[in-house]
């Protein structure tokens, strides 16, 4: 017989996209919602349905789940509204105009995600042609319609999940075409595309209902939270960090709360049962949020190591191995329990494992948890594995198919590792969360919000949403605005929340002027349902 666990492990994957949509006019600005959901979110069903012995948390945001169920309908409808889809399913001997075809270009001939497209011969040689006629001047003038249909079809082929490529036989036959797409394969294609996307949240729904794993939320549009209640936290961590010209995100404690207890609300209606556990966007916390999630009825919360390090310092408490390993309750209050992500496993997956062969990467990993469990003395400890559903998966080969078979499989039914989620975990546990005498905010970067705030072009972005708040109060409080007015208004002010804007401003990165734009473009959506004047600080970039 074998001995009884000595450690429990909760993976936890957070799936998250911002919107990306334009209120205004309905359109997709950008296509990484169903792009991932194509890739990422089908494989991660898949391999959970794979291995019923394993026991995972699947935290879904409702700005995701929203976006999501936007494209069921427009599969479902005919009406698209993304326009690399529109492209993509259009009616068999429809030309392609100019400007539809300077967008595949740009779209469909990405840097990087070498392991994602490269495998592809096909759409090697295709990129390749690209590449030797932009050295002539803008290739447009040079492809043909065929050549950017051909293009288009295998940008997507290359973002199919590789669970789908193994089961769907449509997608074996496409990727078998070589060359020579007809308008009939595209239009296969696109109905392939509407198939995989509009099952993914049916699947995760099938899977919790099964007792296989537990959903989670994230307030709606992923703010990060404890900036909106109070910007100056964020020179808790940082001192010296240079701060927006405003002083505070007007009535952002109300914000946080109306997004927190929207999403409780619409992952119930969604999935048919209550959410017990909250992960806030970017695992940042502050002791004023806690508290909000404590008065919500939230269970459990999370955060980073790194937080946990610092609070345990802030509050005199002893930094020691096993304080890494258990739930803690902030001392004196009926808040959530709070677990803390264990950086070094996380960060394993994220970053280092892609360079590893698959069945060496699952023995190591489990190897390290069994140095956990061995070490243990009383309760067996816990190890919170946290990270992003979708974004380390292209920088391993095959989608990281390879590797998450073998480390499922491994875990599924090891003697001394069991695999459980947070809400089981405190149901079966003895022993109360550890008392954490006081909080530090932060988040799962270093502890600080330093990618959020800090640098010049950072700032002025929380100016822009501070100005846009106040404006959006004002006129609230004349009563200008109708029921309905009230509630576009209110949804386009969560778009402007969300965190992702402010972590890309001031990078160097391909997409940074999308998101910048994006960004300005709901603030600006958010002046004209307001029916007022787009100020001239929100002219592009």
């Amino acid at each position: 017989m074998s001995e009884e666990p000595r450690v429990e492990l909760v993976l936890a994957w957070h799936m998250h996209q911002p919107d990306y949509r334009d209120h205004a006019t309905g359109e997709f600005r950008l296509p990484w919602t169903y792009l991932h959901a194509l890739k990422d979110y089908s494989d991660m069903a898949a391999h959970l349905e794979r291995h019923p012995g394993l026991r995972a948390v699947v935290n879904f945001t409702p700005v995701l789940l929203d976006q999501l169920e936007d494209y069921r309908d427009q599969f479902a409808t005919g009406r698209v509204r993304d326009p690399l889809l529109r492209i993509l399913g259009r009616a068999a001997g429809e030309p392609l105009s100019e400007a539809q075809r300077a967008f595949v270009l740009e779209r469909c001939t990405p840097a990087g995600r070498e392991r994602m497209f490269r495998p592809l011969a096909a759409f090697e040689r295709l990129l390749d042609v690209f590449e030797t006629l932009r050295a002539r001047g803008p290739p447009a003038r040079y492809l043909s319609d065929e050549y950017v249909d051909e293009l288009l079809a295998w940008y997507h082929l290359a973002w199919l999940g590789e669970t789908v490529r193994r089961s769907s036989e449509t997608a074996a036959r496409l990727l078998s075409v070589g060359d020579g797409f007809t308008a009939r394969d595209r239009r296969t294609l696109f109905e392939l595309v509407g198939e995989v996307v509009g099952g993914i949240v049916p699947r995760y729904r099938r899977l919790e209902e099964a007792g296989r794993i537990e959903l989670s939320t994230t307030p709606v549009c992923h703010p990060l939270a404890p900036l909106l209640v109070n910007l100056r936290c964020a020179r808790e961590p940082n001192p010296e960090i240079r701060l927006p010209v405003a002083r505070e995100y007007p009535g952002g404690a109300a914000r946080v709360q109306g997004q927190l207890h929207a999403a409780l609300r619409s992952h119930r209606e969604r999935f048919g049962a209550a959410a017990a556990g909250v992960w806030p966007a970017e695992g940042a916390v502050s002791a004023p949020l806690v508290a909000m999630l404590g008065e919500a009825g939230c269970a459990w919360t999370a955060s980073a190591e790194s937080v946990l390090v610092a609070s345990l310092r802030a509050g005199g408490q002893p930094v020691a191995p096993g304080s890494f390993h258990r739930p803690y309750r902030l001392d004196g209050t009926p808040g959530p329990a709070m677990f803390f992500r264990h950086d070094r496993l996380s960060d394993l997956i994220g970053f280092e494992y892609p360079k590893w062969k698959a069945a060496d990467a699952a023995a190591d990993f489990a190897q390290a948890l069994e140095a956990i469990g061995a070490e243990a003395r009383d309760e067996p400890p816990l190890a919170s594995v946290i990270l992003d559903g979708e974004n380390c998966w292209e920088h391993y080969d095959y989608n990281g198919y390879d590797f998450l078979d073998a480390l499922y499989g491994r875990l599924e039914w090891h003697p001394t590792v069991h695999t459980t989620t947070f809400a089981a975990h405190l149901a079966a546990r003895t022993a109360p969360p550890a008392p954490l005498k006081k909080l530090a905010a932060g988040s799962w970067s270093h502890a600080s919000f330093s990618e959020w705030i800090g640098s010049p072009a950072k700032n002025h972005g929380w100016d822009l949403l501070c100005a846009a708040k106040q404006s959006y109060d004002l006129v609230l409080a004349s009563g200008r605005l109708d029921d309905a007015a009230q509630r576009r208004a209110a949804r386009q002010l969560a778009a402007c929340e969300g965190s992702d804007w402010f972590w890309w401003m001031g990078r160097e990165h391909r997409d940074t002027a999308a998101f910048e734009a994006l960004f300005r473009t709901h603030l600006a959506n958010l002046y004209a349902c307001l029916a007022l004047p787009v100020p001239a600080a929100l002219a592009p970039a």
